[in-house]
């Protein structure tokens, strides 16, 4: 009954964004809309249309918070470091990481679903990176996938469903990389499993294992968790340990490829 009500609360609020809390203070704000309203109008002699905007009172200036947030301006700053001849991204978020990115250079984006906007300083390619088109191989030095691995195979984004579309996908990935080259992949970890259809969480350990298989070995690692702060690892295996038996938290791994 309990897993009900919590499916049941995903699909009201994530799914169809009726938040109760927010319902409750749009109607907590609503006296001091119409108060305002009021003293403006008396101060004021022009023509006033109503757009009430309710919720902003209470909220901070920015949002400065949450794992995209973190993982998108981390991994950016890596690679204005590193500078890259050619930069292709794996469905990473648009309007966070990628926009960054193309702030200062070039960026390719390969995703499953269209884009249409025409973006400066993005090339945009329709792909479906569980199948590789040999023109790809070994062609750049520098990757990045953030936060796309765990949905692949899952039909969410209309990919194919395929219980091993994530293994695929990441062999895929290693194959763009030339040799040397350096891939940032970040992924839910914790206890393993598929929540279907959102996306799976992997154990830190067997996702290694299979970057390993593919000829990609751990530079970095770091990891943001329910505290909501991006912590370095200077011992990622220690923290895979802890991290493979916590619910979910998000690892942001750096590969080379050898």
């Amino acid at each position: 009954m309990l897993r009900f009500f919590r499916l049941a609360r995903w699909i009201v609020q994530v799914q169809m964004g009726i938040n109760a809390l927010k319902i409750i203070g749009v109607i907590r704000e609503l006296p001091h809309f119409i108060r305002d309203v009021f003293l403006f109008r008396k101060a004021y002699q022009g023509g006033v249309e109503l757009l009430p905007c309710l919720t902003d009172r209470h909220e901070e200036g920015g949002t400065a918070r949450g794992e995209y947030f973190w993982q998108d301006l981390y991994v950016a700053r890596k690679i204005f470091r590193a500078d890259p001849q050619r930069h292709i991204d794996i469905g990473s978020r648009v309007d966070g990481f990628v926009a960054h990115v193309a702030s200062y250079r070039q960026i390719e984006v390969f995703d499953i679903r269209p884009i249409a906007a025409k973006v400066p300083g993005v090339i945009f390619r329709q792909a479906d990176l569980t199948r590789l088109d040999s023109e790809f191989v070994e062609c750049c030095d520098s990757l990045s996938c953030l936060h796309a691995l765990e949905h692949f195979g899952l039909g969410r984004y209309g990919d194919p469903l395929d219980p091993n579309g994530h293994v695929s996908g990441l062999s895929n990935m290693a194959n763009l990389l030339s040799t040397g080259g350096v891939f940032y992949l970040s992924v839910p970890i914790g206890r393993a499993r598929v929540q279907f259809n959102a996306h799976r969480v992997f154990d830190p350990f067997a996702l290694i294992k299979i970057a390993e298989q593919n000829k990609l070995s751990l530079e970095s690692f770091a990891f943001i968790d329910h505290s909501d702060v991006l912590n370095e690892s200077i011992a990622p295996e220690y923290n895979f340990k802890s991290l493979s038996e916590c619910n979910y938290a998000l690892g942001i791994f750096v590969f080379r490829k050898g």
